[in-house]
């Protein structure tokens, strides 16, 4: 297998082999031209930004400061609203329903490096998906750990270190997150 077959496969892999790291240049490339665009081109912001997901619906928005590690293993739906300074370390698959929207200074990354101080060393890290469903907001200065699912309509309070399932119609706060209310 591949590297990124095996960051793909939720195994561990070399994060700085050549495959991986020629995704990622590519990236920070879109990602740079994305950051750089005059906020008034609508029509060549959503250019750049179907260039650099997997997939995109109708009307996405991603503004400055934006990153991520690949880029195409990002899809969203309808309606997406990336805010400033979000990050998406997307060795993983990442999945965003409709009207998702992602407050400042999120990082949703699907990257976790070993606890083995050897195989840090030798650059070996693992990758889970994570899935947002749909009508999600995720508030300012948030964190989204690998293996996430978070349910239709809930939110993410801010500030909060999300490192479990979020089930639907709830609000998730803290460090870690835990279920503070239920939507009705």
């Amino acid at each position: 297998m591949t590297e990124n077959e095996k960051a793909l496969a939720g195994m561990e892999y070399d994060y700085l082999d050549a495959e991986l790291s020629a995704h990622k240049l590519r990236a920070m490339t879109l990602c740079q031209q994305l950051n750089t665009m005059d906020i008034r081109d609508a029509a060549g912001r959503e250019a750049v930004i179907r260039a650099l997901f997997a997939a995109a619906g109708a009307r996405p928005r991603v503004l400055q400061d934006f990153h991520c590690d690949n880029g195409k293993n990002i899809r969203v739906g309808d309606d997406f609203l990336a805010n400033y300074n979000v990050t998406i370390l997307d060795r993983a698959p990442v999945t965003f329903g409709d009207s998702v929207l992602i407050a400042p200074g999120t990082v949703i990354t699907t990257v976790n490096h070993s606890l083995d101080p050897a195989k840090r060393r030798a650059n070996i890290c693992t990758a889970l998906p994570i899935t947002i469903g749909s009508n999600v907001w995720i508030g300012a200065n948030c964190t989204i750990l690998p293996g996430v699912t978070i349910g239709d309509d809930a939110v993410i309070a801010a500030g909060a270190v999300v490192r479990c399932d979020v089930p639907p119609r709830t609000i998730v706060g803290g460090v870690p997150a835990r279920v503070l209310k239920t939507i009705e």
